[in-house]
């Protein structure tokens, strides 16, 4: 456990030089948010019926989806591991005296973490003090603030493990264009991160509930703005630990399968 603690906090540490980038991811962002806040209040004004979701609820959801973006999405990609494998680097790994999945996992967590923090902080300054309708509003109680933190945790540690199957996935494809297009497109969908889901059909939605993908965006956001009820919320908790074992033992399972027929070539 100790080699992977280090692997995380090295990577970390390397993500952390990355401080032009995050300057303008932070402009994007905002420019984003901006654009998508003025396209929902603009369907507002012009809706005759009541609305699943209050406009201010609303407003504070596409807020976090900035101000997280590096936790939720899942077109985030890490150049070195696919490299890795494609063009049979990944010996080298397999020298190393610990487990594969776990040491990407860390990579890939660290990494993730490290752009949130360079991101995160400023934004919240300046989402909070902004004119309204545009400011982002507070939780309505300190249990709503604590359920998200920890809804929060567990969506990075369920986008990470999701992220490790698009990984694995190119040990028999041998591209990752095609994996990262697939499931991010689908799944960024499903999580809530272009239609909220209490604004999607009513069709769609017992299919987005099924599936992990909005407990890793719709659903910790829902919650730090009360959207959802706290007990509500505490068995949500519950079926994002349950979607995490999932993926999780899926992956080491794939990874051990791929890892048995890698074939290593090279001069």
């Amino acid at each position: 456990m100790k080699a992977y603690t280090s692997i995380w906090r090295l990577r970390f540490i390397n993500g952390m030089q990355y401080r032009s980038a995050a300057l303008a991811g932070m402009a994007t962002q905002l420019f984003f948010g901006f654009v998508f806040i003025m396209i929902f209040a603009a369907f507002y004004s012009n809706s005759t019926g009541t609305q699943p979701i209050s406009l201010e609820d609303l407003i504070t959801y596409v807020w976090l989806q900035q101000i997280f973006l590096s936790f939720i999405m899942l077109w985030f990609r890490d150049q070195e591991l696919f490299d890795l494998i494609t063009n049979g680097n990944i010996a080298y790994e397999l020298c190393r005296p610990m487990a594969l999945y776990p040491h990407w996992y860390s990579k890939l967590l660290a990494q993730r973490f490290a752009s949130a923090t360079l991101r995160c902080f400023p934004l919240l300054a300046i989402v909070f003090v902004i004119p309204e309708p545009y400011r982002m509003g507070l939780p309505p109680t300190w249990g709503s603030f604590l359920l998200f933190l920890v809804a929060l945790a567990l969506g990075l540690l369920v986008v990470v493990a999701i992220s490790m199957l698009i990984y694995i996935s190119v040990f028999w494809t041998m591209s990752p264009v095609g994996s990262i297009l697939m499931i991010a497109v689908a799944g960024e969908f499903l999580a809530g991160m272009v239609i909220p889901v209490p604004l999607m059909p009513s069709w769609l939605q017992p299919i987005v509930y099924i599936l992990p993908f909005r407990w890793t965006t719709d659903f910790p956001f829902r919650v730090y703005s009360g959207h959802i009820p706290i007990a509500e919320a505490a068995w949500g908790l519950l079926i994002q630990l349950a979607w995490l074992a999932v993926l999780v033992l899926a992956g080491k399972a794939l990874m051990k399968k791929a890892l048995r027929a890698v074939v290593v070539q090279g001069g």
